[in-house]
């Protein structure tokens, strides 16, 4: 237990302020803040390096908390250690518009991490932020000047531990030898439904022992205990640790402590009394702080001020030893890929049929030779994602290459990605086949939550990868993604769509985007200025009349309805060819370029995608068709699974003329 009554009144100030939030908001989460406490206080008092008046310090250590559902706890240390987040937020937890929702919520202004709650993503979320840390340290730091040294602590759970992300995630942490991870898992042994006895009862010791993690099992309630295991695993470099710390869920609660009672739901007005006489604790105030303790927790704005200042005096002499890598550093964080793009390549039509996987190969390979900031990988599908960056190593155990090999964790990607992300200092990004997107979409919607600054390859989107079949065809994925708030989703129609995808892909700073690829070569179209950075644009037209009927397609099916439209206009009808990229790009224009492109009074109208034709109905309206898929494929050469499904010039030309009736020419 605690060693001292500082220590002691330091722990119980947490418990009862973050019992207090709960009970005011009367929703959330008590038990885990009461048992974690200590265990918290232990670290955040003795081990973590921070500034809570600068919390975006490069230096700073990382703290995430993975079992987010215990967001008092978090709220309790930051208002408590000094940091932008006042007593009256505390009070507001879980209300409309508070800086204290229900489970926390990516806001560096006041040192929150990352958003976490859905179980796992916090823990694994962490295992790329420690790789960042390894990439720029190696890359930057000079014997001397370790400029990037910093640990990713977390506080996790049992329902952390069970989630399938974590074990992804171990498993990779535990291949490279992340040794900046320290997790302290919380092994309370409940989870809503009861004792984990229920549903869990294997040997995570020995599950992390396998995977190549340094494992400790220590009493969580005993910050010395707790205290001693960190320096144990600061020590061990060559290792990620996890800490099992045995705990108790609603410490100090006579009716509550150590039942499923305490995790989702208040105490109730009689237990908090009785949590609080047990403790002694005063029940009155509510969000009571003795001076004590808080002077006692704000010794972190001096101490954080002090490593900041080290830690800047160190650059600065860095800077003057290193000129070349520290304005290297400065331009990235104040401009981003602003004008560290170069010269992106041309395709033209003597290039032939290029995938548009193949041509952003290219790009990549392009762009990456002007900037180290760019780094990523693919789901052991390099090959066919065109992920790699040639003239670069691979990220191993031994050496922080910029060619990532997330093995087939697709879901571990994603949150890696994420943690990458967050350095601030990389754009990292992450290949696989479209269809896979469903396995790592929970990180993908954090990426789009948190506006984080991620890039998905996804290749192989549609039907024309062929004779792999309907297992591997996506169908219902383009909506799925597109229906992410934040989420830009860009599906290019040819090389040079795809080029001007990456340019845009990495100069949007504000959400993740998602570039939707082909297997199958595609013509390269006559080049047009506004390709994708609109989102939309007038591909083909009738020659400055207004078009009776307009056809719009993505990606692969442009091709073919520029073929509808040539049959179309030797027939005498006057139409129009939009190619559509991104739906989200398009949608920002404003609305004078929007009805230039749709005009409005222009009712006939066809989409062409080949997948879901949920969503097209905003475009196309109730008199228009939607050529799509609403079944699954098939297993066949790409042509023909295209000819049998129906998107071929001859159906479009049929749906265009039932649409135009006599209008048109028989």
């Amino acid at each position: 237990m605690a060693t001292n009554k500082l220590d002691e009144l330091s722990i119980n100030t947490i418990r009862f302020l973050a019992v207090d939030g709960v009970e005011k908001a009367k929703s959330g989460h008590p038990g885990m803040p009461m048992g974690d406490a200590a265990m918290a206080y232990a670290l955040w008092s003795k081990h973590l390096r921070h500034n809570p008046k600068n919390p975006k310090w490069p230096g700073r250590d990382r703290f995430v908390l993975s079992a987010g559902h215990g967001s008092m706890l978090l709220y309790s240390l930051l208002h408590l250690t000094g940091y932008d987040l006042t007593l009256d937020d505390l009070k507001n937890f879980r209300q409309w518009g508070a800086r204290t929702p229900g489970h926390p919520e990516y806001d560096l202004d006041c040192g929150i991490e990352m958003t976490t709650g859905p179980l796992g993503q916090g823990f694994a979320t962490g295992v790329g932020m420690a790789m960042a840390e390894r990439y720029l340290g190696e890359r930057y730091n000079r014997d001397g000047y370790s400029i990037f040294d910093y640990n990713i602590y977390a506080i996790a759970g049992d329902g952390d531990i069970m989630e399938g992300v974590t074990n992804e995630a171990a498993s990779m942490a535990g291949h490279l030898g992340l040794g900046q991870l320290i997790y302290l898992y919380s092994d309370n042994k409940i989870t809503i439904e009861g004792s984990t006895d229920i549903a869990f009862t294997e040997d995570v010791k020995g599950r992390f022992d396998a995977m190549g993690w340094h494992v400790q099992k220590i009493d969580g309630m005993d910050i010395e205990a707790v205290s001693s295991a960190i320096d144990a695993a600061k020590a061990e470099t060559g290792r990620p640790s996890l800490i099992i710390a045995r705990t108790n869920i609603g410490f100090g609660s006579p009716a509550k402590q150590d039942d499923c009672g305490a995790h989702g739901s208040p105490l109730g007005p009689d237990e908090v009394m009785a949590a609080k006489n047990n403790l002694g604790w005063p029940t009155e105030p509510t969000f009571h702080i003795p001076d004590e303790a808080l002077a006692n927790f704000r010794g972190a704005v001096d101490r954080g001020a002090e490593l900041e200042k080290d830690w800047k005096d160190k650059f600065e002499a860095y800077s003057k030893a290193h000129p070349e890598q520290a304005a290297e550093l400065k331009d990235f964080e104040a401009q981003g890929f602003v004008g560290a793009i170069g010269a992106i390549p041309a395709f033209t039509p003597e290039d032939g049929k290029v995938a548009t996987r193949v041509a952003s190969g290219k790009v990549l390979n392009a762009i990456a030779a002007n900037t180290p900031f760019l780094i990523g990988g693919s789901a052991d599908l390099g090959p066919s994602n065109n992920t790699a960056i040639k003239a670069e190593g691979s990220f191993t155990r031994d050496e922080a290459g910029r060619n990532i090999h997330f093995g087939v964790r697709e879901h571990a990607m994603g949150s890696v990605l994420n943690g990458m992300a967050l350095s601030g200092l990389l754009v990292p990004y992450g290949g696989t086949f479209l269809v896979f997107s469903d396995y790592m979409k929970p990180a993908v919607r954090l990426a789009a939550l948190m506006g984080l600054q991620v890039v998905y390859v996804f290749t192989h989107d549609s039907i024309g990868l062929g004779e792999d079949g309907p297992t591997h065809q996506p169908i219902e994925h383009l909506a799925a993604l597109r229906s992410i708030p934040n989420l830009t989703v860009i599906r290019p129609a040819d090389a040079n769509e795809t080029a001007n995808a990456w340019r845009l892909a990495l100069t949007r700073t504000d959400g993740p985007v998602a570039l939707a690829l082909t297997r199958q070569g595609l013509p390269i179209l006559e080049s047009k200025e506004e390709t994708v950075d609109r989102g939309a644009y007038i591909l083909a037209d009738s020659e400055g009349q207004t078009p009776e009927i307009i056809i719009i397609a993505t990606g692969s099916e442009v091709h073919v309805a520029l073929e509808a439209y040539k049959v179309l206009t030797d027939d005498g009808v006057k139409a129009r060819v939009v190619s559509m990229p991104s739906s989200e790009i398009f949608e920002e224009q404003d609305e004078e370029y929007r009805n230039e492109v749709l005009p409005p009074d222009v009712r006939r109208r066809i989409s062409v995608e080949a997948a879901s034709t949920l969503g097209w109905g905003r475009y196309v309206g109730l008199d228009g068709i939607s050529i799509g898929l609403d079944r699954f494929g098939e297993s066949a050469p790409a042509g023909t699974i295209f000819k049998e499904l129906g998107f071929t010039k001859e159906n479009i030309v049929g749906k265009a003329r039932t649409l135009l009736g006599d209008k048109i020419n028989k």
